[in-house]
């Protein structure tokens, strides 16, 4: 089930939203506890086991972090004891067969595939409960003894699926006590619109210009057509994403949460290092918090501080995906961040219109390496991207592409600024607030709804990472 369906939309969060107003305070936890199970166990179908997998992982980790919160020289043990839990269960799914195919390689060995199928959402549940038990190892957060209250903070359904990657800080005091009061649900619930509609009337219409480049063939493609694919799918990916992110973050405010923010118009950085900052923030905030503090950060010199880099974006990249494709993206991303941290940052944000111009063209060479796996393909179509790699079908394909999809691509490079939002802003603070923002909301909801129903609809890009 994904937030853009029909049944989602029109059954289960409607269900779920009266349950728990009609619900008394003590209950809530135990409400959306209920509803995030049958969220999962709907999703993970046809492999009932995986939900056995993930209720199995919450009580272990539930009881792990109870005996690290024992004083005494076994805390360390039982720490790693939890992190090889959480950790094994994604190497196994996500990373085993990634590394039988390399040692395939070595003569005489022939080790067959488990071919498992990746659990919905493991990458992101296994960094929320990681950092849970690294946090009260630390002592940063106290240890939740309560199973209802845990077991709600993982498996919470609005981003259990592909984030945010929440902290328990970021939520421990409102899963003891919170209330939902109608402007906050108001707010939460233009936001799961507004979310819903970046997602299926925009990344949506996006995606079928890239699927139009592959079922021609990238060898087939021109050069200006090529160019518009790879600005399609960052678009794409970009809409899908914060989509999904705006629609977990409005969902969190409707049941009284507040999720921290992921996006943060990113295609408005003039370098890679500002990029970063502003995508998926709370994975970066996972990685510097988890992995490149602990290692030293940039506290023993600069060559330190690069080795450090050089893990951190090699995690990053394989975080994302098992191949060979996302580590050369993380090392693509190491590279351009270690040349800004030279000096090249410094005149970028000196030259702010230099910095656009750098990132026009990073961005999607960088997404470029993230959307084709196969190495053979993706040499194609950068050859092509530079006008090599074969002979075009058809030399002016672009004016047809751009004839389809021209009006979604104008669109979306207006809502990469903050143009839309600002205005928005400004409307939500006139006296005319509800006579614009309601009628607004309602064209939203009422468009991806009839894109929903027309089967004009596509899951989420990051649920098979």
């Amino acid at each position: 089930m994904v937030f853009s369906s029909l049944h989602f939309l029109l059954w289960f969060l409607p269900f779920c939203v009266i349950v728990y107003m009609l619900a008394g305070n003590r209950p809530k936890n135990l409400v959306l506890l209920f509803f995030s199970v049958v969220f999962y166990a709907y999703g993970a179908m046809d492999n009932p086991a995986y939900l056995y997998l993930i209720l199995c992982s919450v009580v272990i980790n539930w009881i792990i972090g109870i005996l690290m919160d024992k004083r005494g020289p076994l805390r360390r043990y039982w720490l790693m004891l939890g992190l090889v839990w959480d950790f094994g269960c994604l190497f196994i799914f996500k990373y085993l067969d990634f590394f039988i195919r390399i040692f395939n390689y070595v003569p005489a060995v022939n080790l067959p595939l488990t071919n498992l199928v990746l659990p919905l959402g493991i990458s992101f549940f296994t960094f929320q409960i990681a950092s849970y038990l690294i946090d009260v190892y630390r002592r940063d957060v106290k240890v939740e003894y309560n199973l209802v209250d845990l077991g709600t903070y993982i498996l919470m359904f609005p981003q259990l699926i592909a984030g945010p990657i929440v902290r328990f800080s970021d939520v421990q005091q409102e899963l003891h006590e919170r209330e939902t009061v109608w402007p906050e649900f108001i707010e939460g619930l233009q936001l799961f619109i507004i979310g819903l509609g970046r997602k299926v009337l925009l990344a949506n219409q996006l995606s079928n210009l890239w699927s139009d480049l592959a079922n021609v063939g990238y060898e087939s493609v021109s050069t200006p057509a090529a160019w518009m694919g790879i600005a399609a799918y960052s678009m794409q990916l970009y809409f899908d994403f914060s989509g999904y992110s705006q629609m977990a973050i409005g969902m969190g405010k409707m049941f009284g949460f507040h999720f921290p923010q992921n996006f943060n118009h990113p295609y408005l950085s003039t370098s890679m290092t500002e990029f970063w900052r502003r995508w998926h923030m709370t994975l970066g905030t996972w990685f510097r918090e988890y992995v490149y503090i602990p290692l030293g950060g940039n506290r023993r010199g600069k060559g330190r501080m690069y080795l450090n880099m050089l893990v951190v974006w090699t995690l990053t990249g394989f975080w994302h995906g098992a191949d060979w494709n996302f580590i050369l993206w993380g090392m693509l991303l190491f590279l351009l961040l270690s040349v800004e941290k030279a000096g090249l940052g410094k005149v970028l944000n000196k030259n702010r219109w230099l910095g656009h111009l750098y990132m026009l063209f990073w961005i999607p060479m960088s997404w470029l390496l993230f959307a084709i796996s196969d190495m053979s393909q993706l040499s194609v179509y950068f050859r092509k991207l530079f006008g090599g790699g074969g002979e075009t079908l058809l030399a002016n394909d672009w004016v047809t592409y751009f004839g389809t999809y021209g009006k979604f691509l104008l669109i979306g490079l207006l809502f990469c600024t903050d143009i839309p939002e600002k205005l928005y802003r400004k409307a939500q603070k006139s006296p005319y607030a509800v006579a614009i923002c309601t009628p607004l909301m309602l064209a939203v909801l009422a468009g991806a709804l009839y894109c929903i129903w027309m089967g004009m609809n596509d899951p989420f890009m990051y649920f098979r990472f």
